[in-house]
């Protein structure tokens, strides 16, 4: 398959240098485990190909591979790809991993059963296009599942961007559903430990949407 890309704006290769001096800082950045919501939704899935975009350190990319799913992961982090392509070999699966910008680089259209986006942090105007990408590389019967933190979080939930436009809501996400059956979108508390030992609740959006055949 053929993607395409676009040199990045100065102000995207800063952006680029401070995500891979946090994952330089702490490897495991978000942990080795999975996110609760991706794993409950797509264990339900045949596997089949699957893209992570903004896949960070691969934590989700990996585990999809051990599940069967033939998965291509796109971030523009060296580092964090380079940590995520070490995990992966240490379980013994096998991902496609991609250096880019999700906000240049383009899928093919239709090529994929899952597109996945866990808590990508991008501002609304940026965020849109990329989630049309996404879209259109969901191949017809295909699932995408995004992930997010809720704008709800910022006052009523724990963690997550202090920065309201980089947060989205079910509003945000269905306008841009169109021939896609949606399965879920809703707000959903995830428990999150503090370093006090304390359970609290983060409010993270969960949408799963399946492309309509035909």
């Amino acid at each position: 398959m053929t993607e395409e890309h676009t040199e990045a704006p100065a102000e995207q290769r800063d952006s680029q240098a401070m995500w891979d001096a946090r994952y330089e800082e702490k490897p495991a950045l978000w942990g080795d485990d999975p996110n609760l919501f991706v794993a409950h939704h797509a264990t339900s899935l045949p596997p089949g190909t699957a893209l992570d975009l903004g896949c960070g350190d691969g934590r989700h990319a990996v585990w999809l591979a051990s599940q069967g799913w033939q998965v291509t992961a796109v971030d523009f982090s060296a580092v964090a790809l380079a940590r995520g392509a070490e995990v992966a070999a240490q379980a013994g699966v096998t991902v496609a991993w991609v250096e880019d910008d999700v906000t240049r680089w383009t899928p093919t259209p239709a090529a994929y059963d899952l597109v996945l986006l866990a808590y990508l942090q991008l501002p609304s105007e940026v965020f849109a296009p990329v989630l049309r990408a996404a879209l259109a590389a969901v191949a017809p019967g295909g699932h995408l599942l995004l992930v997010g933190h809720h704008t709800d979080n910022l006052e009523h939930g724990v963690g997550g961007p202090p920065d309201r436009d980089l947060l989205q809501d079910e509003e945000q996400v269905l306008a841009a559903l169109d021939g896609f059956t949606v399965h879920r979108a809703e707000r959903a508390p995830r428990p999150v430990t503090g370093e006090d030992g304390q359970t609290r609740h983060a409010l993270d959006l969960v949408v799963l949407a399946e492309r309509r055949q035909g």
